[in-house]
């Protein structure tokens, strides 16, 4: 298949516009480029190509320029979702699918945790139990390691969500027998040069197709988008990693959400929901990590189909969002008082291919962007 892209955009940090930076963009070094995550130190980006089952490493320039470094191949088939933990030495990786299953055998997904090395290269994937990654449920999604980087939780849909995991052959494949007819999250605690171990009670009841996931930056709460079901489930992280789900959840939705992100003050939570084109606004309670929706809570993309979704790293004061259905981002200004969104001029920012996830890095006062995308579409 052709290529997909990685591009670089540079944010300002005045208006929240982007700008392409210089030799952007670069070939993602495989087939439809789906997820894509930085180190915390600014310094190497990570990109997962679900139609070639690789993970490309690129080196991330002084003016954000990309230069790729190198490519590894995953145990299992279309990886979908990255993860990395605060001290950048671990890097999780969701295959779709574990070794032996395909679009055409569908069966469980794996994680895989790499170690980082000091250069950002990739070491050999860390055993746990005998294996080189962890067995989940069926057709995961999403990865979130808390921020001490003890915990490390998967969203299991078990059933086909095309946003999120669009198919590498034309036609959804089927669901197994096997699959649990609901949708769980799956939680191991991360040991010792990243080994993993699963937590009692895992996995866990998550509604009807969990998707985004997310922990707060305390690690008390976890969070995941019930696509089907237009609604958040929030938990409690117990002791051990044991999650308990709020009493008084599940919470409002847009329609189909299938992403979210807490902002850097640990304060605000957002959803880009596929459906209805919109982002929704919370607040977080420190005390129970309840969300509130804000009084203007629905924040219009402009254009359809947001997906991945991100706060700026540098000041915290803009978000984005790939918008897969218009080769597109969309930008929104963050007001740090009070969590609402307001637009910002010429958004949403049109890219080359299909837009399909961003992330970003600091840049000095600014924000690097970068957005993948699958090429020829």
């Amino acid at each position: 298949g052709i290529n997909g892209q990685v591009s670089s955009y540079h944010v300002d940090s005045q208006s929240g516009a982007i700008s392409p930076v210089a030799g952007s963009p670069v070939d993602s070094q495989g087939a439809n480029p789906v997820a894509e995550v930085a180190a915390p130190n600014g310094q190497y980006l990570y990109v997962a190509n679900h139609g070639n089952n690789t993970i490309a490493q690129f080196v991330i320039g002084t003016d954000g320029q990309l230069s790729f470094g190198h490519k590894y191949t995953t145990p299992g088939s279309e990886p979908i979702a990255l993860a990395i933990n605060t001290a950048g030495t671990l890097l999780f990786v969701l295959d779709y699918y574990g070794p032996g299953f395909s679009d055409a055998a569908p069966g469980p997904g794996v994680l895989v945790v790499y170690p980082v090395n000091a250069d950002g290269t990739l070491g050999t994937a860390v055993a746990s139990g005998g294996l080189s990654y962890s067995t989940l449920q069926c057709f995961p999604t999403g990865v979130a390691v808390s921020a001490n980087g003890n915990l490390v939780y998967v969203s299991n849909t078990n059933s086909v969500i095309v946003t999120t995991a669009p198919p590498t052959t034309t036609l959804p494949p089927a669901t197994p027998a096997s699959c649990p007819s609901q949708g769980t999250i799956s939680g191991f605690t991360v040991g010792s040069a990243g080994v993993l171990t699963t937590i009692p009670g895992s996995p866990f009841a998550a509604g009807t197709t969990p998707t985004g996931i997310a922990v707060d930056l305390t690690n008390r709460f976890l969070y995941t988008t019930d696509s089907v079901q237009n609604q958040l489930i929030v938990y409690s992280i117990l002791g051990g990693g044991t999650l308990h789900p709020l009493p008084n959840g599940p919470f409002a939705t847009g329609t189909f959400p299938v992403n979210l992100v807490i902002d850097p003050r640990d304060l605000y939570l957002y959803i880009s929901n596929y459906n209805a084109s919109t982002i929704s606004a919370y607040t977080i309670s420190q005390a129970n990590g309840q969300p509130s929706a804000l009084a203007s809570s629905s924040f219009s993309t402009g254009d359809p189909g947001p997906t991945c979704i991100l706060v700026d790293p540098a000041l915290g004061r803009y978000l984005y969002s790939s918008l897969s259905q218009f080769n597109a981002v969309a930008a929104a200004q963050l007001n740090p008082n009070t969590g609402e969104l307001s637009g910002v001029q010429n958004s949403p920012y049109s890219v080359s291919g299909t837009a399909t996830c961003v992330a970003a890095v600091p840049h000095g006062n600014h924000a690097t962007q970068f957005v993948t995308a699958t090429a020829g579409q």
